[in-house]
């Protein structure tokens, strides 16, 4: 016996709250995403952009720490 897939794409609602984040996180990694969920949020990344600026722009080279925790707040990589 034979099968094949067939893929249709329909227009439905979906609600959001029925899923446990944990599920939707293990969704996305199971087709290859891979998202840091422990970063830093929208205030704090402002923040350390904020800081990096400010001291790029005065000619402090020292923002090597800010951009550390920066990088591993969004990709969530250590360099």
């Amino acid at each position: 016996m034979a099968y094949k897939t067939i893929y249709k794409e329909v227009d439905v609602e979906v609600d959001m709250s029925e899923f446990d984040t944990d599920e939707l996180i293990e969704e996305l990694k199971s087709r290859g995403a891979d998202y840091n969920t422990t970063g830093v949020d929208a205030d704090e990344m402002r923040l350390l952009l904020e800081t990096i600026w400010h001291k790029r722009r005065l000619g402090n080279p020292d923002y090597q720490t800010e951009l550390d925790r920066l990088i591993y707040g969004v990709l969530g990589k250590i360099i």
